[in-house]
């Protein structure tokens, strides 16, 4: 039976997929490390441990405190970048506040658009991601903050706050601590 494609083009096909599978699994194996990862000093550890206890703290003093809703998990992950790795891109102030409010917006759309199901909270995630990269503020954070809103049921009070105003208070406490130390300079950029 003739198909209309010639038997040599099924077989470079084949070969093909062939490849494709096994460029696609050799992926998984990852690279060899250029350098050796070295342990920071002990002053940039503290000048990282001061910044993401006051950080916290002034967002969760606030909410524990005084019952104001200030904390969002997501918060801890942003305290890694923000104190541990503040030259990274994604700890900058655009990526931190952008982030997080454009994931706040999305999730809290998100389920007052269509409520809790496995699938909003799985769509406010993937579209949180999708927005930030668009907008150039990729903050990993930011997909639990999505997250959050969705499994929270959040209002639209929870885009100002606790996460606007907690990203702010995040970064405000970056400039302030991460720049008692000489080599650090926080942030690399504003936009």
């Amino acid at each position: 039976m003739h198909t209309g494609v010639p038997a040599n083009n099924q077989k470079n096909e084949r070969l093909s997929s062939a490849g494709y599978i096994v460029n696609y699994l050799n992926k998984m194996k990852g690279t060899k490390r250029t350098a050796p990862l070295t342990a920071p000093s002990s002053h940039e550890l503290f000048i990282a441990f001061l910044g993401a206890f006051t950080g916290i703290a002034a967002v969760a003093i606030p909410s524990i405190v005084y019952k104001m809703p200030m904390l969002v998990a997501s918060f801890g992950a942003s305290a890694v970048l923000v104190y541990g790795v503040p030259d990274v891109p994604l700890a900058q102030p655009r990526n931190v506040i952008g982030g997080h409010v454009i994931s706040a917006v999305t999730g809290v759309v998100i389920y007052g658009l269509f409520g809790l199901t496995w699938w909003s909270a799985a769509l406010a995630t993937a579209s949180g991601i999708v927005l930030m990269l668009v907008t150039r503020t990729a903050h990993p954070p930011g997909g639990a903050t999505a997250l959050v809103a969705v499994l929270n049921r959040a209002s639209p009070i929870y885009i100002l706050m606790p996460v606007a105003l907690g990203a702010v208070i995040l970064v405000a406490v970056g400039l302030l601590i991460n720049n008692l130390s000489p080599g650090r300079r926080y942030p690399r950029y504003w936009l």
